[in-house]
Protein backbone atom coordinates (compact mmCIF):
# COMPACT_ATOMS: atom_id res chain seq x y z
CA UNK A 1 0.00 0.00 0.00
CA UNK A 2 1.39 2.93 -0.76
CA UNK A 3 2.56 5.89 1.95
CA UNK A 4 0.01 8.67 2.88
CA UNK A 5 1.88 10.99 0.93
CA UNK A 6 1.21 9.20 -2.47
CA UNK A 7 -1.49 9.36 -4.81
CA UNK A 8 -1.16 6.35 -6.45
CA UNK A 9 0.40 2.88 -6.37
CA UNK A 10 4.34 2.83 -6.14
CA UNK A 11 4.74 0.02 -9.42
CA UNK A 12 2.33 2.34 -11.47
CA UNK A 13 5.05 4.93 -13.62
CA UNK A 14 3.76 7.70 -15.49
CA UNK A 15 5.00 8.77 -18.95
CA UNK A 16 8.48 9.98 -18.39
CA UNK A 17 8.70 12.19 -21.14
CA UNK A 18 5.81 14.53 -19.63
CA UNK A 19 7.29 18.04 -18.41
CA UNK A 20 6.64 19.07 -14.83
CA UNK A 21 3.86 22.05 -14.72
CA UNK A 22 3.43 24.63 -12.33
CA UNK A 23 1.53 27.25 -13.29
CA UNK A 24 -1.69 28.14 -15.35
CA UNK A 25 0.29 29.47 -18.21
CA UNK A 26 2.61 26.38 -18.36
CA UNK A 27 -0.60 24.36 -18.31
CA UNK A 28 -1.85 26.73 -21.18
CA UNK A 29 0.94 26.20 -23.58
CA UNK A 30 1.04 22.52 -23.07
CA UNK A 31 -2.53 22.43 -24.13
CA UNK A 32 -2.04 24.84 -26.89
CA UNK A 33 1.00 22.39 -28.39
CA UNK A 34 -1.23 18.93 -28.17
CA UNK A 35 -4.20 20.62 -30.03
CA UNK A 36 -1.55 21.58 -33.02
CA UNK A 37 0.26 18.34 -32.93
CA UNK A 38 -3.30 16.32 -32.88
CA UNK A 39 -4.26 18.66 -35.64
CA UNK A 40 -0.75 17.94 -37.85
CA UNK A 41 -1.56 14.51 -37.00
CA UNK A 42 -4.71 14.50 -38.94
CA UNK A 43 -3.78 17.00 -41.88
CA UNK A 44 -0.35 15.04 -42.44
CA UNK A 45 0.74 12.98 -45.71
CA UNK A 46 0.58 9.77 -43.88
CA UNK A 47 -2.04 7.05 -43.34
CA UNK A 48 -3.45 7.38 -40.30
CA UNK A 49 -4.41 3.64 -38.84
CA UNK A 50 -6.10 3.37 -35.66
CA UNK A 51 -7.51 -0.29 -34.48
CA UNK A 52 -9.90 0.20 -31.88
CA UNK A 53 -8.42 -1.94 -28.72
CA UNK A 54 -10.38 -2.75 -25.74
CA UNK A 55 -11.56 -5.77 -23.09
CA UNK A 56 -14.37 -6.67 -25.86
CA UNK A 57 -12.20 -6.27 -29.00
CA UNK A 58 -9.61 -8.22 -27.52
CA UNK A 59 -11.39 -10.83 -27.19
CA UNK A 60 -11.95 -11.04 -31.24
CA UNK A 61 -8.34 -10.34 -31.70
CA UNK A 62 -8.15 -7.21 -31.45
CA UNK A 63 -4.09 -6.89 -30.65
CA UNK A 64 -3.45 -9.10 -33.18
CA UNK A 65 -5.01 -6.97 -35.41
CA UNK A 66 -2.70 -4.19 -34.24
CA UNK A 67 0.40 -6.30 -34.39
CA UNK A 68 0.19 -6.94 -38.19
CA UNK A 69 -0.94 -3.49 -38.90
CA UNK A 70 2.12 -2.25 -36.79
CA UNK A 71 4.26 -4.54 -38.99
CA UNK A 72 3.29 -3.26 -41.84
CA UNK A 73 3.91 0.02 -40.54
CA UNK A 74 7.42 -0.36 -40.49
CA UNK A 75 7.99 -1.47 -44.17
CA UNK A 76 6.26 1.92 -44.56
CA UNK A 77 7.35 6.09 -44.55
CA UNK A 78 3.93 7.55 -45.05
CA UNK A 79 2.08 5.13 -42.30
CA UNK A 80 1.29 5.83 -38.74
CA UNK A 81 -0.68 3.24 -36.78
CA UNK A 82 -2.41 3.78 -33.50
CA UNK A 83 -4.80 2.53 -30.72
CA UNK A 84 -7.93 3.71 -29.21
CA UNK A 85 -9.92 2.28 -26.56
CA UNK A 86 -13.47 0.69 -27.95
CA UNK A 87 -16.50 3.02 -29.15
CA UNK A 88 -19.00 1.09 -27.96
CA UNK A 89 -20.26 -0.18 -31.24
CA UNK A 90 -19.64 -4.41 -30.78
CA UNK A 91 -21.00 -5.63 -33.38
CA UNK A 92 -18.65 -3.99 -35.64
CA UNK A 93 -15.60 -5.27 -33.91
CA UNK A 94 -12.49 -5.62 -34.57
CA UNK A 95 -13.30 -1.98 -35.65
CA UNK A 96 -10.31 -0.25 -38.10
CA UNK A 97 -10.64 3.37 -39.11
CA UNK A 98 -8.01 4.51 -42.11
CA UNK A 99 -7.26 8.40 -42.43
CA UNK A 100 -5.66 8.92 -46.26
CA UNK A 101 -4.09 11.97 -47.24
CA UNK A 102 -7.12 14.07 -48.71
CA UNK A 103 -10.18 11.68 -47.72
CA UNK A 104 -12.64 11.55 -44.90
CA UNK A 105 -11.62 8.74 -42.02
CA UNK A 106 -13.26 5.36 -43.32
CA UNK A 107 -14.39 3.19 -40.46
CA UNK A 108 -14.04 -0.63 -41.15
CA UNK A 109 -16.19 -3.62 -39.10
CA UNK A 110 -15.22 -7.21 -38.77
CA UNK A 111 -11.77 -7.15 -39.67
CA UNK A 112 -9.23 -9.57 -38.91
CA UNK A 113 -5.15 -9.76 -39.15
CA UNK A 114 -4.61 -11.52 -42.50
CA UNK A 115 -7.29 -8.71 -44.20
CA UNK A 116 -5.48 -5.49 -42.52
CA UNK A 117 -3.10 -5.05 -45.12
CA UNK A 118 -5.78 -4.81 -47.99
CA UNK A 119 -7.88 -2.78 -45.76
CA UNK A 120 -4.90 -0.05 -45.34
CA UNK A 121 -4.46 -0.39 -49.04
CA UNK A 122 -7.84 0.70 -50.11
CA UNK A 123 -8.41 -3.14 -51.27
CA UNK A 124 -10.99 -4.22 -49.27
CA UNK A 125 -13.83 -1.74 -49.18
CA UNK A 126 -16.35 -4.74 -48.70
CA UNK A 127 -15.63 -4.13 -44.61
CA UNK A 128 -16.31 -0.42 -44.76
CA UNK A 129 -19.53 0.46 -43.30
CA UNK A 130 -19.09 4.38 -43.25
CA UNK A 131 -16.78 7.81 -42.93
CA UNK A 132 -16.58 11.09 -40.27
CA UNK A 133 -18.85 13.39 -41.41
CA UNK A 134 -21.80 14.78 -42.90
CA UNK A 135 -21.25 13.77 -46.65
CA UNK A 136 -21.12 10.82 -48.19
CA UNK A 137 -17.89 9.73 -49.80
CA UNK A 138 -18.18 7.70 -52.67
CA UNK A 139 -20.35 4.73 -51.72
CA UNK A 140 -19.63 4.89 -48.40
CA UNK A 141 -22.66 6.73 -46.41
CA UNK A 142 -21.69 8.94 -43.09
CA UNK A 143 -21.36 6.79 -40.52
CA UNK A 144 -23.68 8.89 -38.62
CA UNK A 145 -26.57 8.05 -40.65
CA UNK A 146 -26.15 4.00 -39.10
CA UNK A 147 -29.29 3.82 -36.69
CA UNK A 148 -26.89 2.30 -34.40
CA UNK A 149 -25.49 6.06 -34.36
CA UNK A 150 -28.24 7.96 -35.21
CA UNK A 151 -29.71 7.98 -32.21
CA UNK A 152 -26.84 8.62 -30.20
CA UNK A 153 -26.13 11.92 -28.41
CA UNK A 154 -22.29 11.07 -27.25
CA UNK A 155 -21.54 13.87 -24.85
CA UNK A 156 -19.08 12.03 -22.19
CA UNK A 157 -18.30 9.40 -25.73
CA UNK A 158 -17.62 11.99 -27.79
CA UNK A 159 -13.53 10.86 -27.56
CA UNK A 160 -13.87 7.05 -26.91
CA UNK A 161 -12.83 5.47 -29.88
CA UNK A 162 -10.90 8.84 -30.75
CA UNK A 163 -7.63 9.51 -28.08
CA UNK A 164 -5.74 6.61 -27.03
CA UNK A 165 -6.57 6.57 -23.36
CA UNK A 166 -2.97 5.78 -22.32
CA UNK A 167 -2.10 9.39 -23.85
CA UNK A 168 -2.59 12.44 -21.76
CA UNK A 169 -1.50 14.29 -24.48
CA UNK A 170 -4.09 13.62 -26.53
CA UNK A 171 -7.01 13.53 -24.35
CA UNK A 172 -5.62 16.95 -23.26
CA UNK A 173 -5.77 18.09 -26.93
CA UNK A 174 -9.36 17.59 -27.11
CA UNK A 175 -10.39 19.46 -24.38
CA UNK A 176 -9.43 16.86 -20.91
CA UNK A 177 -9.03 19.30 -17.88
CA UNK A 178 -10.20 22.01 -19.05
CA UNK A 179 -12.78 22.22 -16.65
CA UNK A 180 -10.95 21.30 -14.01
CA UNK A 181 -8.35 24.38 -14.82
CA UNK A 182 -11.76 26.49 -14.96
CA UNK A 183 -12.66 25.31 -11.56
CA UNK A 184 -9.12 25.80 -10.48
CA UNK A 185 -8.68 29.64 -11.62
CA UNK A 186 -12.02 31.15 -12.34
CA UNK A 187 -14.79 30.06 -10.43
CA UNK A 188 -15.72 29.57 -6.79
CA UNK A 189 -16.98 26.18 -4.97
CA UNK A 190 -20.92 28.17 -4.71
CA UNK A 191 -20.30 28.88 -8.80
CA UNK A 192 -19.43 25.29 -9.79
CA UNK A 193 -22.17 23.96 -7.38
CA UNK A 194 -24.87 25.94 -8.78
CA UNK A 195 -24.10 24.88 -12.32
CA UNK A 196 -24.20 21.34 -11.01
CA UNK A 197 -27.67 21.85 -9.27
CA UNK A 198 -28.72 24.02 -12.47
CA UNK A 199 -28.18 20.93 -14.42
CA UNK A 200 -30.05 18.29 -12.47
CA UNK A 201 -27.31 15.60 -12.87
CA UNK A 202 -29.31 12.42 -10.92
CA UNK A 203 -26.66 10.04 -10.02
CA UNK A 204 -26.15 7.43 -13.09
CA UNK A 205 -25.09 4.28 -11.01
CA UNK A 206 -29.51 3.87 -10.40
CA UNK A 207 -30.40 5.97 -7.31
CA UNK A 208 -30.62 8.82 -9.29
CA UNK A 209 -30.19 11.20 -6.18
CA UNK A 210 -29.20 14.79 -7.70
CA UNK A 211 -25.41 15.23 -7.96
CA UNK A 212 -25.38 18.78 -7.01
CA UNK A 213 -27.66 18.51 -3.71
CA UNK A 214 -24.73 15.74 -2.57
CA UNK A 215 -22.18 17.89 -3.39
CA UNK A 216 -23.46 21.02 -1.55
CA UNK A 217 -23.93 18.68 1.53
CA UNK A 218 -20.59 17.77 1.09
CA UNK A 219 -19.29 21.25 1.18
CA UNK A 220 -21.45 22.46 3.72
CA UNK A 221 -19.56 19.26 6.13
CA UNK A 222 -17.98 20.76 8.95
CA UNK A 223 -15.40 17.78 9.74
CA UNK A 224 -12.19 17.32 7.86
CA UNK A 225 -10.33 15.68 5.86
CA UNK A 226 -13.24 14.95 3.14
CA UNK A 227 -12.63 12.77 0.72
CA UNK A 228 -14.31 11.82 -2.77
CA UNK A 229 -15.66 8.10 -3.78
CA UNK A 230 -15.78 7.25 -7.21
CA UNK A 231 -17.90 4.15 -7.50
CA UNK A 232 -15.98 2.00 -10.56
CA UNK A 233 -17.48 -1.09 -8.63
CA UNK A 234 -20.28 -2.04 -11.77
CA UNK A 235 -20.19 -6.08 -10.36
CA UNK A 236 -23.99 -6.63 -12.54
CA UNK A 237 -23.70 -9.13 -15.51
CA UNK A 238 -25.51 -7.37 -17.84
CA UNK A 239 -23.85 -3.62 -17.11
CA UNK A 240 -20.15 -2.97 -19.41
CA UNK A 241 -20.67 0.99 -19.45
CA UNK A 242 -18.18 2.25 -16.54
CA UNK A 243 -15.73 0.11 -17.62
CA UNK A 244 -16.27 0.89 -20.97
CA UNK A 245 -15.42 4.40 -20.00
CA UNK A 246 -12.38 3.52 -17.53
CA UNK A 247 -10.81 1.38 -20.87
CA UNK A 248 -11.61 4.72 -22.90
CA UNK A 249 -11.39 7.51 -21.80
CA UNK A 250 -9.86 7.69 -17.59
CA UNK A 251 -9.01 11.37 -18.11
CA UNK A 252 -12.75 12.21 -18.87
CA UNK A 253 -13.33 10.32 -15.33
CA UNK A 254 -10.78 11.62 -13.52
CA UNK A 255 -11.12 15.39 -14.31
CA UNK A 256 -14.60 15.05 -12.80
CA UNK A 257 -13.65 14.14 -9.41
CA UNK A 258 -10.74 16.33 -9.16
CA UNK A 259 -13.21 18.53 -9.95
CA UNK A 260 -15.87 17.55 -7.01
CA UNK A 261 -12.76 17.50 -4.79
CA UNK A 262 -11.89 21.32 -5.53
CA UNK A 263 -15.41 22.11 -4.97
CA UNK A 264 -15.98 19.89 -1.66
CA UNK A 265 -13.02 20.71 -0.09
CA UNK A 266 -12.08 16.86 0.05
CA UNK A 267 -8.13 16.21 0.55
CA UNK A 268 -8.15 12.86 -1.74
CA UNK A 269 -10.22 11.03 -4.02
CA UNK A 270 -10.49 7.23 -4.27
CA UNK A 271 -11.62 5.42 -7.48
CA UNK A 272 -12.87 1.61 -6.67
CA UNK A 273 -12.62 -0.20 -9.58
CA UNK A 274 -13.86 -3.55 -9.84
CA UNK A 275 -11.37 -6.27 -9.68
CA UNK A 276 -13.27 -8.33 -13.08
CA UNK A 277 -11.83 -5.45 -15.09
CA UNK A 278 -8.28 -5.62 -15.37
CA UNK A 279 -8.53 -3.34 -18.57
CA UNK A 280 -10.07 -0.58 -17.17
CA UNK A 281 -7.50 -0.62 -14.02
CA UNK A 282 -4.35 -0.88 -16.11
CA UNK A 283 -5.68 2.04 -18.09
CA UNK A 284 -6.56 4.13 -15.28
CA UNK A 285 -4.01 3.73 -13.36
CA UNK A 286 -1.74 4.85 -16.27
CA UNK A 287 -3.58 8.04 -16.86
CA UNK A 288 -3.52 8.77 -12.51
CA UNK A 289 0.10 8.22 -12.74
CA UNK A 290 0.47 10.52 -16.09
CA UNK A 291 -1.87 13.10 -14.47
CA UNK A 292 0.36 13.02 -11.12
CA UNK A 293 3.71 13.72 -13.52
CA UNK A 294 2.18 16.64 -15.64
CA UNK A 295 1.30 18.43 -12.37
CA UNK A 296 -2.63 17.30 -12.33
CA UNK A 297 -2.45 16.10 -9.12
CA UNK A 298 -0.38 16.91 -5.96
CA UNK A 299 0.29 19.74 -4.40
CA UNK A 300 -0.33 23.45 -5.18
CA UNK A 301 -1.68 22.09 -8.32
CA UNK A 302 -0.36 24.48 -11.10
CA UNK A 303 0.54 27.15 -8.79
CA UNK A 304 -3.18 27.19 -7.60
CA UNK A 305 -2.84 26.86 -3.65
CA UNK A 306 -4.52 23.69 -3.66
CA UNK A 307 -4.02 19.95 -3.50
CA UNK A 308 -5.64 16.89 -4.28
CA UNK A 309 -4.41 13.49 -3.92
CA UNK A 310 -5.34 10.43 -5.57
CA UNK A 311 -5.37 6.57 -4.98
CA UNK A 312 -6.92 3.73 -7.23
CA UNK A 313 -8.67 0.75 -5.27
CA UNK A 314 -9.59 -2.12 -6.73
CA UNK A 315 -12.36 -4.36 -5.35
CA UNK A 316 -12.57 -8.21 -4.90
CA UNK A 317 -15.56 -9.66 -7.19
CA UNK A 318 -18.29 -8.72 -4.62
CA UNK A 319 -21.45 -7.71 -5.78
CA UNK A 320 -22.36 -6.03 -2.27
CA UNK A 321 -19.39 -3.74 -2.70
CA UNK A 322 -21.72 -1.73 -5.10
CA UNK A 323 -23.97 -0.47 -2.31
CA UNK A 324 -22.24 3.11 -1.49
CA UNK A 325 -21.39 2.01 2.92
CA UNK A 326 -19.95 -1.52 1.89
CA UNK A 327 -18.05 0.09 -0.92
CA UNK A 328 -16.61 2.30 1.55
CA UNK A 329 -15.78 -0.35 4.05
CA UNK A 330 -14.01 -2.15 1.39
CA UNK A 331 -11.74 0.75 0.16
CA UNK A 332 -10.73 0.91 4.04
CA UNK A 333 -9.41 -2.60 3.87
CA UNK A 334 -12.41 -4.48 5.90
CA UNK A 335 -15.19 -6.57 5.03
CA UNK A 336 -17.76 -4.98 2.38
CA UNK A 337 -20.68 -5.17 4.05
CA UNK A 338 -23.57 -2.48 4.32
CA UNK A 339 -24.52 -0.36 7.25
CA UNK A 340 -27.70 1.54 8.59
CA UNK A 341 -28.51 5.42 7.36
CA UNK A 342 -28.33 7.61 9.09
CA UNK A 343 -25.32 8.96 9.31
CA UNK A 344 -25.25 9.47 5.60
CA UNK A 345 -22.07 9.05 3.74
CA UNK A 346 -21.97 12.93 3.44
CA UNK A 347 -21.74 12.64 7.24
CA UNK A 348 -19.61 9.52 8.12
CA UNK A 349 -18.12 8.00 5.30
CA UNK A 350 -14.70 7.17 5.19
CA UNK A 351 -12.99 6.90 8.67
CA UNK A 352 -15.95 8.46 10.09
CA UNK A 353 -15.57 11.73 7.80
CA UNK A 354 -17.60 13.53 5.34
CA UNK A 355 -17.55 11.22 2.02
CA UNK A 356 -19.16 12.41 -1.47
CA UNK A 357 -20.00 9.07 -3.39
CA UNK A 358 -20.90 9.16 -7.57
CA UNK A 359 -20.84 6.70 -10.05
CA UNK A 360 -18.33 6.79 -12.94
CA UNK A 361 -20.67 8.21 -15.47
CA UNK A 362 -22.25 10.66 -13.13
CA UNK A 363 -18.48 12.11 -12.67
CA UNK A 364 -18.15 11.71 -16.77
CA UNK A 365 -20.54 13.81 -16.95
CA UNK A 366 -18.99 17.36 -14.58
CA UNK A 367 -16.75 18.65 -17.37
CA UNK A 368 -19.28 19.64 -19.81
CA UNK A 369 -21.47 20.78 -17.51
CA UNK A 370 -18.77 23.31 -15.95
CA UNK A 371 -17.80 24.08 -19.60
CA UNK A 372 -20.96 24.26 -21.36
CA UNK A 373 -23.21 25.20 -17.99
CA UNK A 374 -25.76 23.64 -15.98
CA UNK A 375 -28.81 25.05 -18.61
CA UNK A 376 -27.46 23.52 -21.23
CA UNK A 377 -27.16 19.89 -19.77
CA UNK A 378 -30.76 20.55 -18.38
CA UNK A 379 -31.98 21.03 -22.38
CA UNK A 380 -30.92 17.44 -23.05
CA UNK A 381 -33.64 14.93 -21.78
CA UNK A 382 -36.68 15.20 -19.61
CA UNK A 383 -37.57 17.59 -17.47
CA UNK A 384 -37.24 15.31 -14.87
CA UNK A 385 -34.43 13.46 -15.91
CA UNK A 386 -32.41 15.53 -17.85
CA UNK A 387 -28.68 14.74 -20.05
CA UNK A 388 -27.82 11.51 -21.58
CA UNK A 389 -27.68 8.01 -20.58
CA UNK A 390 -24.97 5.32 -21.42
CA UNK A 391 -26.94 1.71 -22.26
CA UNK A 392 -26.12 -1.37 -22.75
CA UNK A 393 -28.25 -4.62 -23.84
CA UNK A 394 -27.13 -8.49 -24.28
CA UNK A 395 -29.66 -10.75 -25.89
CA UNK A 396 -30.20 -11.80 -29.76
CA UNK A 397 -29.80 -8.43 -31.52
CA UNK A 398 -28.50 -7.61 -34.42
CA UNK A 399 -26.30 -4.73 -33.67
CA UNK A 400 -25.50 -4.78 -30.30
CA UNK A 401 -23.54 -2.65 -27.49
CA UNK A 402 -22.85 0.66 -25.53
CA UNK A 403 -24.86 3.81 -26.68
CA UNK A 404 -25.20 6.77 -25.44
CA UNK A 405 -28.61 8.46 -25.84
CA UNK A 406 -31.03 11.34 -24.57
CA UNK A 407 -33.24 10.59 -21.78
CA UNK A 408 -36.63 9.91 -22.81
CA UNK A 409 -35.79 7.63 -25.92
CA UNK A 410 -38.53 4.93 -26.13
CA UNK A 411 -37.50 1.26 -25.19
CA UNK A 412 -38.61 0.58 -29.34
CA UNK A 413 -36.66 2.60 -30.65
CA UNK A 414 -33.78 1.35 -28.61
CA UNK A 415 -34.10 -2.45 -29.57
CA UNK A 416 -35.89 -2.06 -33.33
CA UNK A 417 -33.47 0.43 -34.52
CA UNK A 418 -30.08 1.28 -32.30
CA UNK A 419 -29.69 -2.24 -31.50
CA UNK A 420 -30.76 -3.13 -34.36
CA UNK A 421 -34.18 -5.32 -33.93
CA UNK A 422 -34.35 -9.24 -33.39
CA UNK A 423 -31.77 -11.83 -35.28
CA UNK A 424 -32.88 -14.25 -37.81
CA UNK A 425 -34.90 -17.10 -36.40
CA UNK A 426 -35.56 -15.17 -32.99
CA UNK A 427 -38.96 -13.33 -31.81
CA UNK A 428 -39.23 -11.05 -28.82
CA UNK A 429 -40.77 -11.89 -25.90
CA UNK A 430 -39.51 -9.65 -23.08
CA UNK A 431 -37.00 -7.13 -21.88
CA UNK A 432 -35.23 -7.40 -18.48
CA UNK A 433 -34.49 -3.95 -16.99
CA UNK A 434 -32.74 -2.29 -14.00
CA UNK A 435 -30.20 -5.18 -14.03
CA UNK A 436 -30.81 -7.72 -11.19
CA UNK A 437 -33.10 -5.22 -9.52
CA UNK A 438 -36.41 -4.99 -11.33
CA UNK A 439 -38.59 -6.79 -13.44
CA UNK A 440 -38.72 -7.95 -17.33
CA UNK A 441 -41.62 -5.00 -19.69
CA UNK A 442 -43.44 -7.19 -22.72
CA UNK A 443 -43.88 -5.90 -26.16
CA UNK A 444 -46.94 -3.25 -24.76
CA UNK A 445 -44.45 -1.28 -22.47
CA UNK A 446 -41.81 -0.39 -25.38
CA UNK A 447 -43.24 3.27 -26.19
CA UNK A 448 -42.54 3.81 -22.65
CA UNK A 449 -40.07 6.65 -22.24
CA UNK A 450 -36.57 5.46 -20.82
CA UNK A 451 -35.90 7.77 -17.90
CA UNK A 452 -35.55 7.44 -13.99
CA UNK A 453 -39.37 7.56 -13.66
CA UNK A 454 -41.70 6.60 -16.24
CA UNK A 455 -41.12 2.43 -16.19
CA UNK A 456 -41.39 2.22 -12.20
CA UNK A 457 -45.07 2.44 -12.37
CA UNK A 458 -45.17 -1.34 -15.05
CA UNK A 459 -42.40 -3.04 -12.71
CA UNK A 460 -39.94 -2.06 -14.40
CA UNK A 461 -36.48 0.45 -14.05
CA UNK A 462 -33.50 2.34 -15.90
CA UNK A 463 -31.78 1.38 -12.80
CA UNK A 464 -27.97 1.94 -14.09
CA UNK A 465 -28.94 1.51 -17.96
CA UNK A 466 -28.47 -2.58 -18.60
CA UNK A 467 -30.84 -4.66 -20.45
CA UNK A 468 -31.12 -8.00 -21.93
CA UNK A 469 -33.47 -8.74 -24.61
CA UNK A 470 -34.86 -12.68 -24.68
CA UNK A 471 -36.87 -14.19 -26.89
CA UNK A 472 -39.55 -16.83 -27.15
CA UNK A 473 -37.11 -19.80 -26.53
CA UNK A 474 -36.60 -18.74 -22.81
CA UNK A 475 -38.54 -19.68 -20.20
CA UNK A 476 -39.53 -17.29 -17.95
CA UNK A 477 -39.16 -19.44 -14.60
CA UNK A 478 -35.67 -20.53 -15.59
CA UNK A 479 -35.13 -16.94 -16.28
CA UNK A 480 -36.64 -15.79 -13.01
CA UNK A 481 -34.30 -18.71 -11.26
CA UNK A 482 -31.03 -16.87 -12.50
CA UNK A 483 -31.60 -13.39 -11.41
CA UNK A 484 -32.52 -14.63 -8.11
CA UNK A 485 -29.83 -17.17 -7.59
CA UNK A 486 -27.52 -14.42 -8.55
CA UNK A 487 -28.75 -11.95 -5.52
CA UNK A 488 -28.48 -15.18 -3.28
CA UNK A 489 -24.77 -15.50 -4.22
CA UNK A 490 -24.21 -12.02 -3.97
CA UNK A 491 -25.48 -11.78 -0.27
CA UNK A 492 -23.19 -10.53 2.31
CA UNK A 493 -25.60 -12.39 4.52
CA UNK A 494 -24.75 -9.37 7.10
CA UNK A 495 -29.07 -9.70 7.09
CA UNK A 496 -31.25 -12.53 7.84
CA UNK A 497 -33.54 -11.28 5.53
CA UNK A 498 -31.61 -11.41 2.37
CA UNK A 499 -29.02 -14.28 3.52
CA UNK A 500 -32.43 -16.59 4.37
CA UNK A 501 -34.52 -15.64 1.85
CA UNK A 502 -32.95 -15.08 -1.30
CA UNK A 503 -31.90 -19.20 -0.90
CA UNK A 504 -35.27 -19.88 0.41
CA UNK A 505 -36.49 -18.35 -2.93
CA UNK A 506 -34.12 -20.28 -5.44
CA UNK A 507 -34.81 -23.71 -3.56
CA UNK A 508 -38.98 -22.92 -4.07
CA UNK A 509 -38.35 -22.29 -7.77
CA UNK A 510 -36.02 -24.75 -8.36
CA UNK A 511 -39.02 -27.09 -6.99
CA UNK A 512 -40.48 -25.85 -9.54
CA UNK A 513 -38.35 -26.51 -12.00
CA UNK A 514 -37.49 -29.90 -11.03
CA UNK A 515 -41.51 -31.14 -11.04
CA UNK A 516 -42.52 -30.80 -7.26
CA UNK A 517 -43.99 -27.68 -7.34
CA UNK A 518 -47.45 -27.15 -6.16
CA UNK A 519 -50.05 -24.27 -6.70
CA UNK A 520 -49.00 -23.19 -2.43
CA UNK A 521 -45.39 -22.10 -3.77
CA UNK A 522 -46.87 -19.31 -5.69
CA UNK A 523 -47.78 -17.67 -2.50
CA UNK A 524 -45.25 -18.62 -0.96
CA UNK A 525 -42.84 -16.82 -3.62
CA UNK A 526 -45.17 -13.47 -2.78
CA UNK A 527 -44.72 -14.13 1.05
CA UNK A 528 -41.18 -14.48 1.29
CA UNK A 529 -40.45 -11.91 -1.06
CA UNK A 530 -42.30 -9.33 1.19
CA UNK A 531 -40.20 -10.26 4.03
CA UNK A 532 -37.38 -9.80 2.22
CA UNK A 533 -38.27 -6.59 0.45
CA UNK A 534 -39.53 -4.84 4.00
CA UNK A 535 -36.89 -6.17 6.71
CA UNK A 536 -33.26 -6.33 4.46
CA UNK A 537 -30.74 -3.73 6.03
CA UNK A 538 -29.99 -2.23 2.16
CA UNK A 539 -31.03 -1.37 -0.89
CA UNK A 540 -29.53 -4.34 -3.02
CA UNK A 541 -31.70 -7.02 -0.25
CA UNK A 542 -33.94 -4.57 -0.77
CA UNK A 543 -34.66 -5.26 -4.48
CA UNK A 544 -33.61 -8.85 -5.07
CA UNK A 545 -37.32 -10.54 -5.05
CA UNK A 546 -38.33 -7.66 -7.86
CA UNK A 547 -37.14 -9.77 -10.95
CA UNK A 548 -38.69 -12.99 -10.11
CA UNK A 549 -41.93 -11.05 -8.65
CA UNK A 550 -41.85 -9.03 -11.94
CA UNK A 551 -41.48 -12.65 -13.89
CA UNK A 552 -44.51 -14.22 -11.94
CA UNK A 553 -46.51 -10.79 -12.99
CA UNK A 554 -45.65 -10.54 -17.09
CA UNK A 555 -45.84 -14.19 -17.32
CA UNK A 556 -48.21 -15.93 -15.00
CA UNK A 557 -49.25 -18.68 -17.41
CA UNK A 558 -45.61 -20.21 -17.45
CA UNK A 559 -45.44 -20.56 -13.66
CA UNK A 560 -49.39 -21.33 -13.09
CA UNK A 561 -48.25 -24.21 -16.27
CA UNK A 562 -45.33 -25.13 -14.05
CA UNK A 563 -47.03 -26.03 -10.76
CA UNK A 564 -50.54 -27.31 -12.44
CA UNK A 565 -49.28 -29.17 -14.66
CA UNK A 566 -45.58 -29.97 -13.05
CA UNK A 567 -44.27 -29.40 -16.37
CA UNK A 568 -42.01 -26.50 -15.29
CA UNK A 569 -38.54 -26.32 -18.08
CA UNK A 570 -35.31 -27.38 -16.73
CA UNK A 571 -32.57 -25.35 -18.05
CA UNK A 572 -29.81 -28.20 -16.55
CA UNK A 573 -30.56 -31.11 -14.82
CA UNK A 574 -27.86 -34.42 -13.14
CA UNK A 575 -27.86 -37.69 -14.32
CA UNK A 576 -29.60 -38.21 -11.07
CA UNK A 577 -32.20 -35.72 -11.08
CA UNK A 578 -33.44 -36.94 -14.86
CA UNK A 579 -33.81 -40.81 -13.20
CA UNK A 580 -36.14 -39.17 -10.68
CA UNK A 581 -38.27 -37.57 -13.02
CA UNK A 582 -38.93 -40.11 -15.57
CA UNK A 583 -39.73 -42.97 -13.36
CA UNK A 584 -41.44 -41.14 -10.48
CA UNK A 585 -44.90 -39.63 -10.35
CA UNK A 586 -44.36 -35.40 -10.42
CA UNK A 587 -48.07 -34.67 -9.58
CA UNK A 588 -48.15 -33.70 -5.59
CA UNK A 589 -51.16 -32.46 -3.57
CA UNK A 590 -52.01 -29.24 -3.27
CA UNK A 591 -50.72 -27.86 0.65
CA UNK A 592 -53.11 -27.31 3.05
Amino acid sequence: MAADGDTTDMHVQGDSTLPRLTSRLEFQQYAASAKDKWNSLWSSTSTVVTVLVGSSSIAKGAETVLDAAAEYALMKSNVVVRKTGVDGADWMEVQVTVKRPGGPLVHYANVTPDEIVDVIEGRLESKALGVDGDQPSGNLPPLKDHPFFKYQQRLILRDVGVIDPDSIEEAIALGAYSAYFKVLFEMSQEDAIAEMTAANLRGRGGAGFPAGIKWESGRKARNSPKFIVCNSHEGEPNVYKDRRMLEGDPHRIREGLLIAAIVVGAERVYNYIGGEHPWAIKRFRKAVADAERLGLIGKNVLGSGKSVAFRVRTGGGAYICGEGSALMYSVMGVRGQPRTKPPRSVEEGLWKRPTVANNTETMANVRDIINNGGAWYASIGTEKSSGTKLMTVQGPLKTMGLVEVPMGITLRTLIDEVWGGMRAGYKFKGIQTGGVSAGPLKDEHLDLPVDFDSLTHVGGMLGSGGFVVFDESVSAVDFARYLTAFNRYESCSKCVPCARGNPALVEIIDRIRLGRGTRADLPLIRRTSKHVIELSLCGLGQVAPMPLLGMMDQYPDEFETAVSNNTGTVLWMTPQQEKVLSTETTTTPAAD
